[in-house]
């Protein structure tokens, strides 16, 4: 995994233990995790985010380059609004797909597609060919991001999650 990733308006870093109650404000949120894939319960409070985020960094160690898991930091003020990730899709892995997650207050300002490019970028400079992201059918703000990444839509499918999913598609040629 790499360590930290910037851009202009942030920083994409590992999660840290301590991060917790930054991330409880985005996975906390009932708003945000109904869209997650896979599914994944609003956390309900500090003790469970803590438990969490030390399954990531476990799982984190054992990914290989480029997956991982980012938490998304504000460089103005340093404070934690989303995390990205860069995952194996299930069932056999062959796919890597891209996500994002961001706080409420965050929505609307950019940050979802400044990560996700920049992620783009570094898994194409680690020599990845191409990058799926995932989204509800009904989740039209991710499919809005996707697009604004510069992914294109190439349909629906059942085939990850067990969930009936938009797929988004990024090749390196893809990006601006």
């Amino acid at each position: 995994m790499a360590g930290r990733l910037t851009t202009e308006r942030l920083t994409l870093r590992p999660w840290e233990v301590d991060d917790a109650e930054a991330a409880l404000g985005v996975y906390g949120e009932g708003g945000v995790a109904r869209w997650l894939s896979p599914a994944m319960d609003t956390v309900s409070d500090l003790g469970a985010m803590r438990l969490i985020l030390q399954q990531w960094i476990a799982e984190d160690q054992r990914l290989f380059t480029p997956a991982g898991r980012w938490a998304i930091e504000r460089l103005e003020d340093k404070r934690v609004i989303g995390g990205a990730v860069l995952l194996p899709l299930p069932p056999g892995g062959d796919d890597l797909e891209m996500g994002w997650t961001l706080r409420p207050d965050a929505w609307g300002q950019g940050y979802a597609a400044e990560a996700g490019r920049r992620l783009a970028q570094w898994a194409f400079e680690e020599g990845s060919d191409e990058i799926f992201a995932v989204a509800r059918p009904a989740n039209e703000r991710a499919g809005a991001t996707a697009r604004r990444i510069g992914m294109q839509w190439v349909g629906e499918t059942e085939k990850y999650y067990d969930l009936r999913l938009q797929v988004f598609r990024l090749r390196p040629g893809d990006i601006d």
